[in-house]
């Protein structure tokens, strides 16, 4: 290996980190001197009514204890509730304090949260949590104060602290369930998609208060506590992605559609464990960047979103060049003498019907000279070779399901009175989307104005939102080593609080274009409004290499181990000091879901790929492939594939080697010019047509299926009573009624009418 070459990084891509790392992140490291808090305020209450330790008492003794300690959040006296709930939590977090090691402490973990649900704990906490998301007196108190600290979140963050653990510890279920855990895990699972208040889930509520956080009437909610929940909400009421592929078949059988033959995570798994040393990152490494062709206006479509544009703070180099060619790599390591076998390409071609359709106009055009019209099948008149190309081209067709709901789509908007629409099954992810609904504009901007905060690229402003209130103590930090840990800790919560949106958003798109195409379109254009695509390459503007190795972390102080056993002291050296991995999981974890989030965005739409060009996406790009993950190599491949023929033929010349990479290792479509297209004069408003053509078509989706009021004029129903018309309420404007009489001597005196010729009629 090269001194300077980075090895290829063991990332096992997942739905979730490790539980005792997702448990561990949820708190910071200022919170580590309540953990002894909970439990003195538990050890109290066990002095009263209690005689033995926890771990020595019998199942029926532990629920006695649960029902008093509800029964006490239930009081007026907020010292006294809290006090019950900081019991409660003491109890999530295993009793640690008759623990003597981590795994007894996760498996008292475990006991004790089926305990507390068997007694009903999570759904007196949602009303709690309801409650004090409307507790006006802490958002006043918050806002006269000039620094919002950890204390104002602190009965907030306890509640959420309850409950994520909970959700956690359920979501994952545990090895060996007897049958009355199975039995409490179906019912919580089934428990999280109905109302808890006001007719809202639980994800609406944590919807309402990011939305609520980002409007700045409530700068004490703990953002980091109320995403990472919302998260594990929707991993449980949705479903993960790792079992996305199987779900997929099922709906393609259901449509009569034949089963997908390729699970993209397993292709990237065999890529990365039978790539050669000179991989895709060897073929592409640091550049010196040149003079760009492109101006660096930014463009005006910005403007109409609701948050600022992610670039106007720095982080971009100017210097970075579209241009910037393979050319000046340093040379790779000489191969092996004996030759390597292609075995062949990594992915199964694939061809839409549209691409099809296109082929054969354009060849009926050239050797027919004429077209015909809705036929796909006829080749009268076309060479053989035609015949030949025509017959491999259906061989690798792929019909998509959203296809197939997007012609249905048409044909009940051609039909509206003889088509009738397919009962719309109330599954999760529709239950959502309709809850949704009203507000999913607010709910995507407040998500991306929180991943804007917590970007590394993104430097402090005076006007931002402060996503740190829930992190920053009370008394600020006087010593080194306490400002290193603080440091630390800051840094921590912004790539806990990353990982949390991407995950999130992916999970929303993933799982409305799987449940509807005119569902994902919807939440995407309203993301794409909001400065998404320029807010993730301004992301990756930076050293991404140096971000997915970095180490702000502290096992020392990490729980559960802050708190089992003898602690040692915290100084300099063992602050410094991390586990062995080469790389940090969240981080790379968040990279692969903001690339995946930018082609879901950008992937068929000509619009959005102009703006990865107009941001100068490329060099961002290519740098990021020097992190030698075959997962997230792939998608950011996917992202310079689609702008190639953009870039033009200079930039394909400069570099081949990234051409090579993308041929490589991405799926081809088998009539795509991505490699030869030249289309350099190409700018996003070229496209905006097809972007109003989709906007039409998902408002129509929505007002026939969710709107109570019948938009489509011509099939309005007409009322032909005339008292009834009369009689109708008419608003009148303030203009009009200023100009009455004018009106009246003008449309009724100056004309003759025959009133009972009218009534007659």
């Amino acid at each position: 290996m090269l001194p300077n070459e980075s090895p290829d990084l063991d990332f096992e891509y997942d739905d979730t980190d490790r539980y005792e790392v997702e448990i561990s992140e949820l708190y910071s490291y200022t919170e580590e001197p309540e953990f002894f808090l909970n439990k003195r305020c538990y050890d109290e209450m066990e002095d009263q009514f209690m005689t033995k330790p926890w771990t020595k008492q019998t199942k029926e003794e532990r629920k006695v204890h649960v029902l008093r300690l509800l029964n006490a959040t239930d009081v007026s006296d907020h010292d006294k509730r809290m006090h019950s709930v900081r019991s409660i939590l003491y109890l999530c977090q295993g009793c640690f304090g008759e623990c003597s090691t981590e795994e007894e402490q996760q498996k008292w973990t475990q006991e004790n949260v089926y305990l507390l649900y068997e007694c009903g704990t999570f759904s007196a906490f949602c009303e709690l949590l309801s409650m004090e998301i409307e507790n006006g007196t802490a958002a006043s108190s918050a806002l006269r104060k000039p620094a919002v600290s950890l204390a104002d979140s602190t009965d907030l963050r306890i509640l959420l602290n309850v409950m994520y653990v909970m959700v956690e510890t359920l979501r994952r279920g545990v090895e060996g369930d007897c049958e009355d855990w199975q039995r409490l895990r179906e019912n919580f699972l089934q428990e999280l998609v109905q109302p808890v208040s006001d007719n809202e889930s639980l994800a609406l509520v944590l919807f309402g208060m990011v939305t609520k956080f980002c409007s700045g009437n409530a700068p004490h909610f703990p953002m980091k506590k109320a995403l990472l929940l919302l998260w594990k909400v929707l991993l449980c009421t949705l479903g993960g992605l790792h079992n996305m592929y199987e779900v997929k078949n099922e709906k393609r059988a259901h449509l009569n559609l034949p089963p997908l033959t390729e699970d993209s995570h397993e292709v990237c798994k065999h890529l990365r464990a039978s790539s050669p040393p000179n991989s895709c990152t060897d073929l592409i490494e640091q550049q010196q960047p040149r003079r760009s062709f492109r101006s660096s206006k930014k463009p005006d479509f910005l403007k109409q979103s609701g948050i600022e544009d992610p670039f106007t703070d720095g982080g971009g180099n100017e210097e970075d060049d579209m241009t910037a060619s393979d050319e000046e790599i340093p040379p790779t390591p000489p191969r092996p003498s004996t030759p390597q076998p292609i075995k062949g390409l990594p992915w199964t071609p694939k061809v839409r019907k549209k691409d099809i359709e296109v082929f054969l106009e354009h060849t009926r055009a050239k050797f027919v000279g004429f077209q015909v019209k809705n036929d796909d099948q006829s080749l009268a008149g076309l060479p053989h070779p035609i015949h030949e190309g025509v017959r491999v081209l259906r061989q690798h067709l792929y019909v998509s399901m959203c296809e197939m709901q997007v012609d249905e789509e048409e044909e009940l908007s051609r039909n509206p009175l003889s088509k009738q629409e397919d009962e719309v099954i109330e599954s999760p992810v529709e239950l959502l989307y309709q809850a949704m609904l009203p507000n999913l504009p607010q709910f995507m901007i407040a998500l991306l104005k929180i991943l804007l905060a917590a970007a590394p690229t993104s430097k402090a402003k005076t006007d931002s939102i402060n996503i740190l209130a829930d992190v920053l103590p009370e008394e600020m930090p006087t010593t080194v080593l306490q400002s290193m840990k603080l440091g630390i800790d800051v840094n921590r919560h912004k790539e806990v609080i990353v990982k949390a949106i991407a995950a999130l958003l992916l999970l929303l798109l993933k799982h409305f274009k799987l449940n509807h195409i005119y569902q994902f379109e919807y939440i995407s254009q309203h993301l794409v409004f909001a400065n998404c695509i320029p807010l993730v390459l301004k992301f990756f503007n930076q050293n991404i290499n140096s971000y997915v190795t970095a180490k702000n972390s502290i096992p020392l102080i990490d729980f559960p181990h802050n708190v089992i056993g003898e602690q040692a002291d915290l100084t300099a050296e063992n602050l410094e000091t991390g586990d062995n991995q080469c790389f940090c999981w969240r981080n790379l974890f968040s990279c692969i879901n903001l690339l995946r989030i930018l082609n879901k965005l950008t992937k068929w739409k000509h619009s959005r790929t102009m703006m990865l060009v107009v941001f100068k996406s490329a060099p961002i790009l290519k740098r990021a492939l020097k992190v030698k993950h075959a997962m997230m190599q792939v998608y950011i491949l996917k992202l310079l594939k689609m702008q190639t023929k953009y870039l033009g033929r200079q930039w394909r010349k400069s570099n081949m080697k990234t051409m090579s990479a993308i041929y490589q290792k991405v799926r081809h479509r088998l009539t795509d010019d991505w490699a030869f297209g030249n289309d350099m004069d190409a700018r996003p408003w070229d496209f905006q047509a097809e972007e109003c053509a989709l906007r039409s078509c998902v408002d129509r989706f929505n007002n026939r299926r969710y709107s109570t009021e019948c938009t489509e004029m011509d099939f309005e129903p007409v009322d032909n009573c005339f008292l009834s018309v009369l009689g109708q309420e008419v608003e009148l404007s303030d203009e009009f009624k200023m100009n009455y009489e004018k009106w009246l001597d003008i449309e009724v005196f100056s004309n003759q009418v025959d009133w009972d010729q009218m009534v007659n009629e």
